[in-house]
């Protein structure tokens, strides 16, 4: 953890003269990490910025993993008499956890206390003092080498977290040409810790080809944590399959005034009423070019089910996550009718929840004689949905079919492209239909990572064998169950014998995207109820272990 010295506790005029006529409270609202040195580091800082606000509430919570949580935070601050509270969020880049989550809970606290008012600060974002401060990482990295290497003649390694969002991702891009121009450097690489790519070893392995004699990898991360440790083990290895090349490993940005500084200037902000977000680009405000989808995508908390994991008492830990699939009593007086209608001993047991909703579905018992299973197919999809968590639809029609309640439980991602201006594009310039670029584009964004459950068009089933066969794509599950007559039949019958993936179809004219929505919801519910048997099989594992 990085060492306070007197210099870096001192309050700028500024500051101090703003604080003094400033009567808010402050709620520092951190990610959370189950790294001890991360929270420290964290806590280290908030005591920095208490220093440096004299007489001003300062508390602090965490979105995930940690406590106090950011509403025990905000009732803090409350009950020291806060009137106004200023939260800001203690991430680098306006991403998800800012966008989406934090705001959520502000929501949310805001209306549990109409008292109070409610101001949501900033991220940090690419502020001139932490350039600075990156500059200082860079330069006392430098200086611990023996050797003179002219920046030129140097290649900086800068390592985002890597997010989803397209505009934060950039933003480090951004960050990294800053300090390239800056300070001179001969080139620089920029990679991510996860989600996004270039990852960290492969982007290392780039930088290494380019012919410097000095690479700096430099952590674009606030604090210490698995992330930055797992980032300096790579540069390690790198120095180790170099021995030619000088790896030098600059410090995270760390507890340090200009971080106070910042989140103080956030706070001040966001009760002022300046707080910018970087909303030019921002997927959920604009179309971005290949998230349309998520215009608009209304801000909900992903992070529940981690909130103050880590203080949690052993008996919660250990409690189901999922509560049971309930059905509304019509629709399990249905279900106890198919049960009943007809002899189901000759189906394998783990096809019959399949079964039994598509004959709830289509209304028809025979409907389930021409379903066709490969081998593992529903074991397959029930993995898939678990492990992966995305379904890609040709049609909006299945993905909207899909049980809202069971896909936000699950924490499953939907995706359909048919409608995308990229799709239209593709349809037109390649000669094919909407709903097969859906597919291409799926193939190209998610690789193999998804079910697919194409339930209207056989122009998509075609696709998706195509790509299958020529091109190695090995979806962990392909759902084909359209229905119509202009090469429905044929585009089944070659799922069928499409061997180089598990798949579920059926033969004939039969289908459509009811059926195709319902074959997933089935694989939800047993999905739902694995986690929980699981879990309980943990639990009772557990109590016989004490006893």
């Amino acid at each position: 953890m990085t060492n306070l010295n007197a210099a870096e506790v001192t309050l700028p005029a500024s500051l101090a003269s703003s604080s003094a006529a400033a009567p808010y409270g402050i709620v520092l609202a951190g990610h959370g990490s189950r790294d001890p040195d991360a929270v420290r580091e964290f806590e280290a800082l908030v005591e920095l910025v208490r220093q440096r606000v004299p007489g001003q509430v300062v508390t602090h919570g965490y979105l995930e993993f940690s406590s106090p949580t950011i509403s025990a935070a905000v009732e803090a601050n409350i009950a020291a008499g806060s009137k106004q509270v200023a939260v800001v969020p203690g991430v680098l880049l306006a991403a998800r956890h800012a966008k989406n989550d934090m705001p959520a809970e502000v929501l949310a606290l805001a209306k549990e206390h109409p008292q109070v008012d409610f101001h949501f600060g900033a991220a940090l974002n690419l502020h001139p003092q932490l350039l600075q401060l990156a500059q200082e990482r860079v330069m006392a990295a430098e200086a611990s080498s023996p050797h003179t290497v002219r920046r030129d003649d140097t290649c900086l390694v800068l390592v985002g977290r890597g997010t989803t969002d397209p505009d934060a991702n950039g933003e480090v891009s951004k960050m990294a040409r800053m300090l390239e121009e800056g300070m001179g450097f001969g080139g620089v690489y920029v990679c991510y810790s996860g989600t996004a790519k270039p990852l960290v070893a492969d982007g290392l392995r780039a930088a290494a080809l380019l012919g410097f004699a000095r690479v700096v990898v430099l952590p674009f991360f606030l604090f210490d944590g698995v992330l930055v440790k797992r980032i300096y083990a790579a540069a390690d290895d790198l120095a180790q399959r170099e021995p030619q090349l000088e790896v030098l490993k600059a410090g995270y940005l760390g507890v340090h005034r200009h971080l106070a500084d910042v989140m103080l200037e956030r706070a001040r902000d966001a009760v002022e009423g300046r707080a910018a977000m970087n909303c030019t680009l921002c997927k959920y405000r604009v179309q971005i070019v290949g998230f349309e989808q998520q215009l608009g995508e209304p801000q909900q908390a992903h992070h529940l089910q981690v909130r103050g994991l880590l203080e949690r008492a052993p008996e919660v830990e250990t409690a189901p996550v999922f509560p049971p699939y309930e059905p509304h009593p019509i629709e399990r007086e249905s279900f106890e009718i198919i049960a009943a209608g007809r002899d189901w001993s000759g189906f394998p047991a783990q096809h019959l929840t399949v079964l039994q909703r598509l004959v709830h579905t289509s209304g028809d018992f025979n409907a389930v004689d021409d379903i066709y299973f490969s081998t593992g197919a529903v074991e397959a999809g029930v993995r898939a949905l678990l492990r992966c968590k995305r379904v890609v639809t040709d049609v909006t029609m299945v993905q909207t079919g899909l049980k809202r309640a069971l896909v936000e439980q699950l924490g499953i991602e939907t995706w359909c492209g048919v409608h995308d201006r990229e799709s239209h594009l593709m349809a037109q310039t390649q000669g094919i239909t909407r709903s097969a670029a859906g597919i291409r584009r799926a193939w190209e964004k998610f690789g193999n990572n998804l079910v697919l459950a194409i339930g209207d068009a056989p122009t998509a089933i075609v696709e998706a064998t195509r790509l299958i066969r020529d091109h190695g794509w090995r979806p962990q599950l392909v759902i084909g169950l359209p229905v119509g007559f202009v090469g429905t039949r044929e585009s089944k019958d070659d799922l069928r014998r499409c061997l180089q993936v598990p798949r579920i179809t059926n033969s004939g004219t039969r289908g459509g995207s009811p059926w195709a929505a319902t074959v997933v919801n089935a694989m939800m519910i047993d999905a739902i109820g694995q986690v929980i048997a699981a879990q309980s099989e943990i639990q009772s594992e557990s109590g016989d272990g004490g006893s």
